[in-house]
């Protein structure tokens, strides 16, 4: 286990969301569902975050945001969507100004369903990102003993 599934930091961005799946993420924080405990750092900083989480459709304006924020974000990283909007554009998938998930912009390494997603689901989508980085990571450091 490398040091990034010890203490992986997360960042939160809320694209065009209603908040219901921005206050399930928020749940996962509090002692009942405790998601620190697995050694996880909230932060504001997508050049200290190792795991972006995106809930909402994307539009427009937060595509540039969006985009932004993930290329910011150092190597190795993950992308978790959270909710239907941010997996298909949910209810908001025919609005003239919804591009749909967030797949249309940048790339998705895990998706946790559901309207809104269930603190338990967004739990188990993390675990399932760290493996995501745990793979990445060795991938880097084989890399660097071939090069």
């Amino acid at each position: 286990m490398s040091f990034l599934t010890k203490s992986p930091w997360i960042l939160h961005y809320a694209a065009t969301s209603c908040n219901g799946c921005d206050i399930e993420l928020l749940a996962c924080l509090t002692p009942l569902y405790d998601v620190e405990r697995f050694g996880i750092i909230n932060t504001g900083n997508p050049k200290h975050a190792d795991i972006l989480m995106v809930t909402g459709s994307v539009n427009e304006e937060s595509r540039k945001v969006l985009e932004n924020l993930y290329e910011q974000m150092p190597d190795p990283k993950a992308v978790i969507a959270i909710g239907a909007c941010a997996l298909s554009g949910g209810i908001f998938r025919e609005a003239y100004n919804v591009y749909g998930g967030i797949d249309q912009v940048i790339p998705v390494d895990v998706y946790v369903a559901g309207c809104a997603a269930r603190p338990e689901s967004i739990i188990d989508g993390v675990v399932r990102a760290l493996g995501v980085l745990e793979e990445r990571s060795k991938n880097r450091v084989r890399q660097r003993k071939v090069a």
